[in-house]
């Protein structure tokens, strides 16, 4: 992983907003449907603010900074790998955390990771 990724996800776990921390208290330690989640999670040439390997689900934080033109791209990279991206506002996490919360975890519970096998007699 490049030195400059590594080193901006840990200035942005320095650094994380009100909202950041509200959510990572929620969701450190698999305290969500045990789901274990990782604060500004390098994907280079990425960082987002919450990943989950298992459930390959990403949630990003969007403040007044965000610009839904500009997270477009990251966003449809991120989903080349099969990455489910969820985004919330800020003021959504700090006013409604529990519907967030809800939300998050039936997304983490309702992937299909595994391809489904084909039925009898089909394939090689």
């Amino acid at each position: 992983m490049p030195t400059k990724t590594r080193q901006q996800a840990r200035d942005l776990r320095k650094g994380a907003t009100k909202a950041e921390q509200r959510l990572w208290l929620h969701l450190r330690a698999g305290r969500l449907g045990g789901m274990k989640f990782r604060r500004q999670h390098p994907i280079p040439p990425y960082v987002v603010d919450f990943y989950c390997e298992a459930a390959k689900l990403v949630v990003e934080l969007d403040g007044s900074q965000h610009n839904e033109d500009a997270d477009a791209p990251r966003t449809r990279y991120l989903e080349s790998f099969g990455i489910k991206v969820l985004r919330y506002w800020d003021n959504e996490v700090l006013q409604q955390t529990e519907a967030v919360l809800e939300s998050i975890l039936s997304a983490g519970e309702n992937r299909t990771l595994t391809p489904t096998p084909l039925p009898a007699g089909e394939g090689l």
